[in-house]
């Protein structure tokens, strides 16, 4: 019986020492300069990542506008606003258009000394101003011909709103044939065969709780 139980033991010793010997040659031995876990997963050829490679690149925004930013960017925009809230009808697209046609009608009026039309259209300041000049033409004997050719461009420089009177400021580049002539019939300015380009900088005002929607020139300047 004793015999038996022995044997029984030493069969035991074997098997175990059997599968101890397998798990021996497959894991082996550690000595301290075996490759992390992670380097069994690296492909062939191909660095290990850095952790560069583990930054996510967030998508590109361009910062948002700041309002003064964008005054900077068209200095009329918040003058713009402020008429318009002052006057609800005011639209600035409306209000270049009838620029561009009062513009046209002005000049084209003070050549030709019809002071009827321009005395609605101007300011007393301007108006006193551009009769100046037409009497001092009548005195002279001087004849003005004049033709308008057409816009190069026109836009809106500046706007502004002040108490209830709105004032916008715009320039203009403008195309026409222009000679003025003594009392002799001589040529004493201009050319009456050549287009002559100028650039004008006129500002008109309007109050923005009256009736009348129509602006008037006050203030003007240029080179021509």
């Amino acid at each position: 019986m004793a015999d038996s139980q022995l044997l029984g033991i030493l069969l035991i010793a074997m098997v175990a020492g059997v599968i101890l010997f397998r798990l021996y040659a497959v894991l082996g031995r550690r000595t301290g300069n075996e490759r992390e876990p992670q380097d069994r997963f690296r492909r062939v050829g191909r660095p290990a990542p850095s952790a560069a490679d583990n930054v996510v690149a967030l998508p590109d925004r361009t910062p948002a506008i700041s309002d003064q930013q964008a005054q900077a960017a068209d200095p009329a925009a918040k003058g713009l606003l402020d008429i318009k809230l002052a006057d609800r009808s005011f639209e600035p697209a409306h209000f270049l258009e009838g620029a561009r046609h009062a513009y046209q009608m002005i000049v084209t009026a003070f050549a030709t000394r019809d002071r009827a039309r321009l005395r609605p259209l101007l300011s007393d300041e301007v108006y006193a101003a551009f009769d100046a000049v037409m009497r001092g033409r009548e005195e002279r004997h001087e004849t003005v011909t004049y033709s308008f050719v057409g816009f190069n461009n026109a836009g809106i420089a500046h706007a502004e709103l002040k108490g209830r009177t709105a004032e916008i400021t715009v320039a203009f580049a403008a195309q026409f044939i222009s000679a003025t002539a003594d009392a002799d019939g001589a040529v004493i300015e201009g050319d009456p065969k050549a287009v002559r380009e100028v650039s004008d900088v006129w500002s008109f005002a309007r109050d923005t709780r009256a009736g009348d929607p129509n602006w008037t020139l006050v203030a003007t300047s240029g080179s021509g």
